[in-house]
């Protein structure tokens, strides 16, 4: 994979550099700006280098429409406090006003283009069309830094496509990313533990066929446990159960135990009646997971389970997790989450090597108060770092080779 070394002397140059900005908002508060802060090291060592620096980047799903609450504004601003500086912020991506500001830049300067998927052409299914809009993106810069980790599982035009028209590499972050979920799934130091959660297995059904071949442990939580649990027969009352991936959660039961990998399931699960809103009561209880009543629904796991994932994840070298053990919005159903937060956070500080794979997990261990260095890696890719670990190419990885 190519990197910025390999681009030569970019002093006065135009470089455009994807980054992943899809930051959670209220209103137009940044509520974790972690993607942000992942950023900066390469547009500080563009800038450190004598580059005009124009950023690029997605928020939230505006379906190829101008919608004003998903303008990149909070993030410009938010950026210039963390780098210091003045950033600019365009009103379009490669229009009018994104020409004119980028030809106002002095070295150093940073510029923000607008939401790209304001573009309906970021992301068609139809490569021409995407390729032409790439090229009046590249028709703004001279070099391309693909900086984005959370995007580069799909085929888009300021990311696959722009690479495609100019001088290419990786910045930091995703060489950084790249090294070490290469390090958990190629040649990891064993015992090797996986702890997978989130709510629904057919989302991680990849993942899991991968791991299977590789993982000395999986330890499955959060909504997913109930299609487990329901394929050992046990009733799961009004749980998040996906029936129709009973049979395949059966058949992976069967691998682990044909391929020597524990598979590690709640042994007991905290239960509510009904999942908690404005409507519905929170009124915790803790029952084994054999013993689910008929009409409650479980929404964490429960202490017994907390306490053998949390020994699990410490008797370990490297650990992957992806995925809350519970709903950790709220505070009764956070335990499980924290524990295995904290089983992180003890066995790095063994000596471990630990990844937090992107998405709600990283969300997680910062609402909740963890410090990122406990961990040896926090990844800034949900679904990326999933197709990562799945063995899958990324397209906008290949594109950098």
């Amino acid at each position: 994979m190519r990197t910025l070394k390999d681009l030569g002397d970019l002093k006065g140059k135009k470089v455009l550099v994807r980054a992943d900005f899809n930051v959670p908002l209220k209103g137009t508060t940044i509520t974790d700006d972690g993607r942000i802060r992942a950023a900066l090291p390469t547009i500080k060592e563009l800038r450190a280098d004598g580059a005009k620096v124009i950023l690029m980047a997605h928020l939230g799903r505006p379906k190829g429409k101008v919608v004003p609450e998903l303008s990149l504004a909070p993030v410009a601003k938010r950026l210039g406090e963390l780098l210091g500086v003045d950033v600019t912020l365009a009103n379009d991506t490669y229009g009018e006003d994104a020409q004119a500001k980028v030809a106002a830049m002095k070295d150093g300067d940073v510029v923000l283009l607008q939401n790209v998927r304001y573009n309906p052409e970021e992301t068609s299914k139809d490569d021409a069309e995407r390729a032409a809009y790439a090229k009046k993106i590249a028709a703004l810069g001279e070099v391309f830094v693909s900086d984005g980790f959370g995007v580069v599982h799909r085929a888009q035009g300021s990311d696959y496509d722009v690479a495609a028209d100019l001088p290419s590499a990786a910045g930091k972050l995703i060489e950084k990313e790249v090294k070490a979920l290469s390090r958990a799934t190629e040649n990891p130091e064993r015992p090797f533990t996986v702890v997978l959660g989130g709510s629904k297995v057919s989302d991680k059904l990849g993942v899991i066929e991968n791991l299977l071949k590789k993982a000395d442990r999986l330890l499955i939580g959060g909504g997913m446990a109930y299609t487990f649990l329901a394929a050992k027969g046990y009733e799961v009352g009004t749980s998040l159960l996906e029936k129709d991936q009973i049979e395949t959660v059966k058949g992976y039961m069967d691998e682990a135990k044909k391929n020597g990998v524990e598979l590690i399931l709640p042994v007991d699960v905290v239960v509510n009646k009904g999942f908690p809103d404005g409507n519905t009561p929170v009124n915790p209880q803790t029952v084994d997971a054999d013993k689910i009543p008929s009409d409650m629904m479980g929404l964490d796991i429960g202490p017994k389970t907390q306490k053998l994932f949390h020994d699990k994840i410490v008797d370990s070298k490297t650990v992957v997790w992806n995925g809350p053990a519970g709903v950790f919005e709220v505070e009764q159903f956070q335990a499980g989450t924290k524990a295995v937060a904290q089983g992180m956070v003890d066995a790095t500080a063994k000596g471990a090597f630990t990844i937090v794979g992107g998405g709600d997990s990283a969300s997680a261990v910062r609402n909740l108060g963890f410090p990122e260095d406990g961990f040896s890696h926090i990844s800034t890719g949900g679904g990326a770092s999933l197709e990562f670990l799945e063995g899958k190419t990324l397209p906008g990885l290949k594109v950098l080779e």
